[in-house]
């Protein structure tokens, strides 16, 4: 069994990610003055999702930033322990620039995603971008489905604990947007599914998805000009 140091060596880049979310809600938190609920305004504030800002006001740093930002101590316990159990994984069979790029790319087109589907709501959190990190790992093992057989059934068991831990964030936490987790475990699924076939194959992933991330930009203020005005 690895030490835990060794354990954050081999997986040093799901612990950074786990740090950076975990630094920005203590911060978050004294702003807020309580440790365990975000005053919304410090969330809009820090960086969070919100249409009119995001949209409208073309501050789209905060498709980056609101990854970082939780709405609370159980929103954030939950995200970090589903982000702990996949993040892991995903370092086992990709990448260090495979799995960036799928966290990140997963969890700005899950924020687009929420954008258009919730134009005037505030939205937080790093579930699209572990949705996608989920997805990649799904990509991952259909991939490879005749060769790792034995791996399903843990897989499968993930799965079922990351499915129940969402539905008890999506019920308790007013500001998480499933649509949000659809659009990175798409985003996720194909590069996984891609990238674990041959990383070289990540300039062609990417290429794309700054395509769609623009397509989608160019599209969203024309949107929310019809059903805002």
């Amino acid at each position: 069994m690895l030490s835990m140091k060794g354990d954050i060596q081999r997986y040093r880049l799901t612990y950074i990610l786990l740090a950076s979310s975990s630094v920005v809600y203590l911060f978050s938190a004294l702003l807020s003055q309580s440790l365990s609920d975000m005053d919304m305004q410090v969330l809009v504030d820090m960086g969070a999702l919100f249409g009119p800002l995001t949209v409208l006001k073309g501050e789209w740093w905060r498709l980056l930033t609101a990854m970082f930002l939780h709405g609370g101590m159980t929103h954030l316990l939950m995200n970090m322990f589903s982000l702990y159990l996949v993040g892991r994984g995903a370092e086992m069979y990709f990448d260090t620039k495979s799995y960036l790029s799928i966290y990140f790319f997963s969890g700005i087109i899950g924020g687009l995603v929420s954008l258009y589907i919730h134009p005037v709501s505030v939205g937080v959190g790093a579930s699209g971008a572990i949705f996608g990190v989920f997805g990649a790992l799904a990509g991952f093992f259909l991939a490879h489905r005749e060769k790792i057989a034995s791996h399903t059934k843990a897989f499968m068991k993930d799965f079922s604990i990351i499915i129940a831990i969402n539905l008890v964030i999506g019920f308790s936490i007013p500001s998480i947007d499933v649509s949000a987790h659809i659009g990175g475990l798409i985003v996720g699924f194909i590069g996984g599914f891609v990238l674990s076939k041959d990383p070289k194959w990540i300039w062609v992933y990417s290429s794309t998805m700054v395509l769609l991330i623009l397509a989608i930009i160019s599209y969203l203020p024309d949107h929310y000009a019809q059903i805002l005005f």
